[in-house]
Order: structure tokens, then sequence, then C-alpha cells
């Protein structure tokens, strides 16, 4: 078959005063029409960098084109587009290539009427009239099975919910029937309902339309349910390039199967998962120790001034039928009919005449010693219900008694005090980090302002044993956020939640955008620290197989109500709730995909 797409031998390089990185190093690459080719591989692995040198969208300099040619051909069309000129190149974008970028939030115009936006790209591909762009535009928001398109063409990108936004995109790439469509990460942090009809989509679309498709991601979920053939990067190199089939029945590179082996939904909870590393240093194989190894965590004790931390035990993680012998009888946090509304619509005086009830008459306990998971779509309350918890936002009604006060009814001054034992790790630990601090001195922030310690050499003494106890060195205390991986960050987060010694954290989604070996070392760290520091967990995420693996209980929300509680396994395994086993459904699952795709089995053990 006629390739679509070719990349020969592509280096590229980024060049600056200090350094050069060598992003990309001598890949190669084609796709078909009608075939859709996924390149997986974590951040950094030079996966977008790929994709936007096709679309010759990296800047020049710092960017470099070092070698390599990216060879379009499409009817009677046949181009280098490193070598092609820039109106060449306009020509192509968007009606020949198009491109759903991974945030649609930051891609599309926040000026601009979502239905405009796609027009845009009509009226200068297609010369059509402004009537009947908007007439195909409508048709292309129905396509994309957006709730009335009409009334979606006149709204803003902020008044769509994620999934919708990527709707649009999906709808701007698609509206010029290009011949190669590249998706970056197009439903990362997605909730699992909307990511399979998100998938599903681009897929029917694909079919429709005879194209060529990149789709590019870090979850080999994913990929399991859409691509026909993987590419796996790592570092800037292709390691392994095969069918869907063969990458998940026979993977052959330790990258691969490592990647494949670091989802949570493999591994019972006693067990910690294993990470890139336990794989690359032994060429493929794991550790003896891994699949039932224990802890290699070091029994230690750590004292700065009067903060002790105790280190190690030989187990690593919690099973459901323990929760009682692990957690105390006595509950931390009790909730009683507790309600959360937000204003709607205002009269002339600027009094709200309507509400949206967000969290809808809920109750429930935590248990100290406990990990309770709570899931749930956008919109469900999730989020609102947890910082509710903290005192962040205000109740309409009901009672939030922690350690036997009402959290409610405390003063302002009571409610700093309580700060103090409550903690929140955030879902995007960038935008929640000061970018003008250093990561020492925001670590010592919470610390200063609480009183702890009587200077700050003792406040830096303590910040040094908070980054060995998250796997960082010391040594990194004077380094920015920016220079820092997304799992670091994330590692840097959690030791400014725990710089309080808190005794209850809410964790609001806060691995749900990492790669899935750096969310193996995050999840394998907040095992650790439950255990090592006895610690108490709200755990609120969209993706029910990372919860199962993390916590005691699981509660669902839907629409603002608790609509499901059980045992994490029961929940997890035997839902009883039609949403319950609509979200469980909705996760990506290697095994029936391979097999209704042609292919020589399950895979055994990695189906959840």
């Amino acid at each position: 078959m006629q390739p679509l797409l070719s990349i020969e031998n592509l280096s590229v390089d980024f060049i600056t005063d200090q350094q050069t990185t060598h992003a990309v190093k001598n890949i190669s690459l084609q796709v078909a029409r009608g075939e859709i080719l996924a390149i997986v591989g974590e951040s950094g692995s030079g996966k977008s960098v790929t994709s936007l040198s096709i679309l010759q969208l990296l800047p020049k300099p710092p960017a470099k084109f070092s070698n390599g040619k990216i060879i379009f051909k499409d009817n009677d069309v046949e181009l280098d587009l490193i070598r092609a000129n820039p109106n060449q190149i306009r020509e192509i974008r968007g009606s020949k290539i198009a491109m759903i970028f991974q945030e649609p939030m930051t891609s599309l115009n926040p000026v601009m009427r979502c239905g405009n936006q796609v027009m845009e790209a009509l009226l200068i591909h297609k010369m059509l009239s402004s009537a009947e762009a908007k007439q195909q535009t409508i048709e292309w928001f129905e396509k994309v099975k957006l709730p009335q398109p009409e009334k979606i063409f006149n709204r803003y990108p902020h008044e769509l919910s994620g999934g919708q936004k990527q709707r649009v995109m999906i709808a701007m790439a698609m509206c010029c029937r290009p011949s190669l469509l590249i998706c970056d990460e197009p439903t990362t942090a997605l909730d699992v309902t909307v990511q399979k009809t998100i998938l599903q989509l681009i897929k029917e679309l694909q079919q429709q339309q005879n194209m060529g498709v990149i789709f590019i991601t870090h979850d080999l979920g994913v990929v399991a349910e859409i691509a026909d053939r993987v590419a796996i990067m790592y570092k800037g190199e292709i390691v392994e390039q095969n069918t869907a089939q063969q990458i998940f029945n026979h993977p052959q590179n330790p990258y691969t199967k490592a990647l494949i082996a670091c989802r949570p939904a493999m591994h019972p909870k006693d067990e910690p998962l294993p990470t890139v590393n336990d794989f690359l240093e032994t060429g493929g194989g794991q550790r003896s120790e891994v699949g039932g190894r224990k802890s290699e965590i070091r029994s230690q004790r750590s004292e700065v001034g009067s903060w002790k931390l105790e280190v190690g035990d030989e187990k690593s993680g919690y099973r459901n039928s323990d929760v009682k012998r692990q957690t105390s009888e006595a509950s931390l946090v009790k909730v009683e009919n507790l309600v959360v509304q937000f204003p709607g619509k205002t009269n002339l005086l600027g009094k709200p005449k309507t509400y949206f009830t967000a969290v809808d008459h809920v109750s429930f306990e935590i248990f100290k010693g406990e990990t309770l998971g709570l899931v749930g779509e956008s919109g469900c309350g999730k989020t609102t219900l947890g910082r509710t918890l903290l005192g962040l936002i205000e109740p309409a009604s009901g009672k939030i008694i922690y350690n036997n006060s009402d959290i409610t009814k405390l003063t302002n001054t009571q409610l700093k005090a309580l700060r103090k034992d409550v903690q929140l790790i955030f879902q995007d630990p960038y935008s929640s980090l000061n970018p003008r601090l250093t990561i020492g001195d925001a670590i010592a922030e919470p610390m200063r302002i609480a009183g702890i310690e009587k200077n700050n050499p003792d406040r830096k003494k303590k910040v040094a044993v908070l980054l060995e106890q998250v796997s960082l060195s010391p040594n990194m205390m004077n380094r920015y956020p920016h220079e820092f991986s997304g799992g670091q960050r994330q590692r840097i987060v959690i030791a400014r939640a725990l710089s309080l010694a808190p005794g209850f954290i809410v964790c609001d989604e806060s691995v749900s955008a990492l790669d899935v070996s750096v969310q193996a070392q995050v999840l394998n760290l907040l095992n650790d620290l439950k255990r090592e520091l006895g610690l108490t967990m709200l755990f609120i995420s969209h993706d029910l197989s990372v919860v199962r693996y993390m916590c005691d209980r699981i509660m669902v929300m839907n629409k603002g109500k608790i609509i499901e509680t059980g045992p994490a396994d029961e929940v997890y395994h035997r839902p009883q709730n039609a949403y319950t086993k609509q979200l469980i459904e909705a996760i990506p699952n290697l095994t029936p995909t391979l097999s209704t795709k042609g292919g020589e089995g399950g895979m055994g053990s990695a189906q959840p």
C-alpha cells in the first residue's frame, strides 16, 4: 500500500546558548490511508516533537532539522514538508493534514465563539460563503455528537465541558476532510466515558473519510482500543514498531513491557507497582521481587528538631479484608446531609433567583487510617465535595465533623488552626506551585505561616528530610518548578502537603495526567506514606482502576449524589449501580480488543 506519509531518518535538535538537546534521533515511520498508527511513549520521548515537525509548527530557532525527510503523498501532491516553503505549508495545514491538540482550552481562542473558529477553517480552505460555512459547521457539530449544535455554535470555549471542547477541536480538524489526522493526546485527563466516546468518534470518522491517523498517547490501554500499528518511542528513538496485536501479545523491548506492566489494573493492592527502571535494569525481565516483592524502602528514622518521621514496614498497601484491622473504628471525618449550592441567574439587584446544587444531601464517614476513593465524571461534584471538606467552600447546609468538631461552625481563627491538620494535593502541580519560588521556599512557606520551627535554618533542615521522604535530593531545593518533570513536581506538591504533618489529605485527581510509569512511582509513594505516617485520605479520581488499587472503600458520585459505596474490590468487580457499571465498562481493556482484531488470543495477566 502506498504510504500517505513517510518519515525517513528524522532527527530534530533544540539548540540554545547553553546546550544542544537531541529530541528526536533518526526515526523512520510510515502511515497509509485508512490506517491508524499509534505513537506511544512517556513525556519527553519525542512524540509531540515528531507530530509538530510534520506540520512545521516548531519554532526555528531553537529547533533544527539536522537530518531526514517527511514526505507527504496525496493524489497529485508529493512534498517534503521539511523543505516546503511557507505558502505550501499553509495550503496543507488544515486542508490536507489536520491536528487535534492535547489541551482544547489552550488551543481554542477564548474570545471567539466556537462556531466561528470552525467556520474560519472552512472560509480559508474551501472558499465557501459565510452562510454555507455556518451550515457545514453546524452539520459537523452534529457529526461529533455535540448537544444542541445551534447553541454550541454561539458559545465561547469556557462555557463548554472538557469533552465538548474536545469535540469542537475534532470538528475543526475534520471539517475540511483532511487526508491525514494527527491526534496529540486527545483524551488525556478526560473521564473514561468521555474518552471512550471520543475514541469511537475518531474511529468512525476515520473509516468514513478513509483517513490516515497518527494517534499520540502514553496510554497503551487507549492504543488497544483504536490502533492498527504501534510505534514505541523512548528518549527520542523508536525502540519497537509492530502491529497492535504483536505489541500487546509479544512485546520485545523492555520499555514496551514496562509500559504494559505499570498499569494499576494488573496488580493487587499489596503489590508495589513496577516502574520502567525495574525492566530496563534487567533488560526486559522484572526483578524477582516485582510481582510479589516486598517494599524496598529501608527502615530508618529521621529527626529534625522536634519533628520525627518513622519509615519502614514489611507491607506496602492495603487489602479490603484488612480495612477494619488497619483503620481505627473511630471516624476522623463524618459528613451528614451536606448540600453545596452555587448561585445561578440573578435579578436586577444582583440577588440569585436560582441555584445549582453541586453536592446534594451527601452523607458518609472516613475512618482513621483509611483511604476512601471518590469517583465520577467531570461535573459530578467530586472536587466541590473535597474542597468543602477542607473548609475552602462554604456549604448551604449539613454538617462536616472532623475530629469531633463541626468545621462548618468554626470561626476564622479556629479554621486557620484546622489548616495545619488538613491538606490538599492538587491535580496540576505546575499551576499550584509559585514559579518565582524555589521548591525549598515553596515547601517551607506553609511551615513559616503556621509558625513551625523557630528559624529558617531549622525549616530548611526539615525541607531536606521531606524531599528525601518523597525520593528527591535535598540538593534540589534551590531549583525552580520549571526545572522539574511532571512526576517530580507532583512529588514536590506531596512534600509540601506533608510539611505540616497533616492527619487528613485530599488528593484531587493527583495522578490523572501523569505518564503510566510516573503514575506508578507516585502511587507507590502515596501507598508508602499512608503506611508510614498513618495518613487518612480522600482519593478523588475518574479512573476506577487507580482507585481500586489505592483505596479501601469506593464511593461513586453522579450529579451531586453518592449512588454506590462499598469495599474497593467489591465495587470494582461486582458493581450494583448501572452508572458504576457504565464507568467500569468504559475502562480500556487490552484483551477483548485484540481478540476482535484477529489476534492470537488474550494477554492473560494483562486483563484486570
